[in-house]
């Protein structure tokens, strides 16, 4: 039988010679591939935000993360894209699946013949710029690797929650906080635009894990109001999200909020945290505002071994935290807890002392060696219309101090807010818990509102009318001085020749009168210098209202270091968290001679 074979098997190769060959002759020949054929990469490099994904699910370790000319970081781009090593890829298209910006492909391009090895190790987009005629395979939107669905934050029912000042946010469970901690790819890019940095892809995969206390450590480890960003942080991280831009971005904020309400006082916080303390260094440092830029300067400095005072004219601590978020959003239990566990630690705050008034600046340098000014904006803006000074017109910012010190408010029971940022907002939310009928009036239109959109969407839940490109005229009062009605003009939008957003122009004749009981402004606040000696703030740069501080926020006299809404242009509580932090490096750098 053997022997048979030998026999036959020349004549059954030239069988097959009168076969179609399956070869082709490259280049002259080619084959038409298949619809979805894995070929080649391509990507797309406008759209990639280089968050490495791809590099990550890669299981033959084919694709690095590398720096390409003209690609910069960024906002949401780490400027690194990724480059293939084709002697190791087997084309699986794993990467292509878990693109989260699906600019990663494959294309109908499988052929590439070079003498050279090197030629294999290429970036796509780079080296076959016109791969994207070719594309053949992209993920599959039906069914992606990645999961692209927010898990949902339970609330109270809009028009329940008006009735109290119950906390809205109702907080993930367990469960829900490792699903959505599940989701998260890893990718850092979150932590490059968070103003403090914070250790955010390490937090969020020990929650995945079911590590809270390892979570709250790494949320400590560079804020100590952790909680309180969980809860009203400005959240710029979930804005570059990888994941959000083809689903919902993760749900950063809320996962904060689970992991440090798992401390449920201050002496846990202090047994998980548990931060190296140094020994006293000699030096002294004085803090003027137990606001998020002091405090956290505050602590921090203290574990560094400095002696350090906070100086708070109010009788409670947290500046505008305290004083300026409706408990609905952010308990007094959540900050006093916080602040208890910083004093454990050794914060030292001096209440009702005011700089100026109780103890002068000039005695406050004798005490310290270096001082932080973080005071913020208390100073709101006026409306600058005839009947502002009526009783019922009351200033937005004075008028939440008083409801969340529990001090009582009289604005009757029809109320219009003047403004569209987060204080106008929550002035208008926290006259409907007061039982009042309340109408937001706006110059521009709602896409222009600065404040939040989650609170703007709170707002008309709770039955708030927003009436946009509404320009205040006049505060009507009767014979005793007081608030009546109000008169504004509907406004058009003039589109800006430059480019800018339309300003808003009044039409004429276009007046209308609302009744009202109290009219509450809420159209921006400045800062108060005046317990700075003349001397002395002379010394110091400002510009449009704040002071001006370089890197570390040290001003312009050595000493005297700025932090907060009088330093940074943001205004929300996160960058004062930033600038805080920023500052005790300062600080250690002048007094203790110490360089990075």
């Amino acid at each position: 039988m053997a022997d048979l074979k030998g026999i036959l098997s020349p004549f059954s190769a030239l069988q097959q010679g009168a076969k179609h060959p399956h070869t082709v002759k490259y280049p002259k020949e080619t084959k038409v591939t298949a619809e979805r054929y894995r070929g080649l990469h391509y990507n797309d490099l406008d759209e990639c935000i280089g968050c490495g994904t791809c590099a990550t699910i890669c299981q033959n370790e084919a694709i690095d993360m590398i720096k390409i000319e003209g690609y910069e970081t960024n906002e949401g781009d780490s400027g690194l894209r990724p480059r293939i090593d084709n002697g190791r890829c087997c084309w699986c298209a794993l990467c292509v699946d878990a693109c989260p910006t699906g600019s990663l492909s494959l294309t109908k391009d499988y052929i590439y013949v070079s003498d050279d090895p090197s030629t294999f190790l290429w970036t796509p987009g780079v080296d076959n710029p016109d791969g994207k005629e070719k594309i053949s395979f992209r993920s599959d939107e039906g069914i992606p690797l990645l999961d692209y669905k927010r898990i949902p934050m339970r609330e109270l029912e809009g028009m329940e929650r008006v009735k109290s000042f119950a906390e809205v946010v109702l907080g993930y469970n367990e469960e829900e906080a490792r699903k959505e901690a599940a989701r998260c790819v890893g990718c850092g890019i979150c932590t490059d635009i968070c103003p403090v940095h914070m250790h955010i892809p390490e937090y969020i995969n020990a929650i995945a894990r079911g590590n809270d206390e390892e979570a709250v450590k790494i949320i400590y480890d560079n804020n100590p109001l952790g909680e309180t960003c969980g809860k009203v942080c400005t959240r710029r991280c979930e804005t570059v999200c990888a994941i959000g831009h083809r689903g919902e971005p993760i749900a950063i904020r809320w996962l904060k909020r689970y992991a440090t309400e798992r401390t449920k006082n201050a002496d846990m916080i202090k047994e998980i945290v548990n931060p190296e303390i140094l020994p006293p260094n000699g030096h002294s440092v004085g803090i003027i505002g137990a606001g998020p830029s002091g405090l956290t300067a505050g602590y921090y400095l203290t574990l560094r071994g400095f002696d350090v005072t906070i100086y708070e004219a109010k009788d409670k601590p947290g500046g505008m935290i305290m004083y300026g978020i409706p408990k609905y959003r952010l308990p007094l239990e959540s900050i006093e807890k916080q602040v208890s566990y910083m004093k454990k630690m050794g914060v030292e705050i001096k209440y009702n002392t005011a700089i100026g008034k109780d103890i002068s600046f000039e005695e406050l340098h004798k005490r310290h060696e270096a001082v932080l000014i973080g005071t913020g904006f208390e100073k709101p803006y006026e409306i600058g219309i005839n009947g502002e000074d009526a009783e019922g017109s009351i200033q937005a910012i004075n008028f939440l101090r008083k409801v969340n010190s529990e001090q009582p408010v009289d604005i009757g029971d029809k109320v219009v807010v003047i403004g569209g940022g987060d204080v106008a907002i929550d002035a208008a939310r926290v006259s409907k818990r007061l039982g009042a009928d309340v109408t937001i009036l706006y110059r521009r239109r709602v896409v222009d509102m600065p404040a939040d959109w989650e609170e703007i969407e709170g707002t008309e839940q709770e039955g708030i009318e927003i009436h946009t490109q509404a320009i205040p005229l006049e505060i009507i009062t009767d014979e005793k001085n007081h608030v009546k009605a109000i008169k504004y003009a509907n406004a058009e939008m003039i589109p800006d020749p430059k480019g800018g957003r339309p300003r808003p122009k009044v039409i004429e004749g276009d007046e209308h009168v609302i009744e009202v009981t109290s009219v509450i402004a809420a159209i921006g606040q400045g800062a108060d210098y005046s317990f700075i000696p003349k001397e002395i703030f002379d010394r110091i740069e400002t510009k449009r209202g704040r002071i001006v501080v370089n890197e570390k926020q040290q001003t312009s006299v050595p000493w005297i270091f700025a932090s907060g809404d009088i330093a940074n242009f943001r205004a929300d509580a996160i960058s004062a968290i930033a600038d805080g932090y920023r500052a005790v490096k300062g600080i250690e750098e002048l007094l203790l001679k110490k360089e990075d």
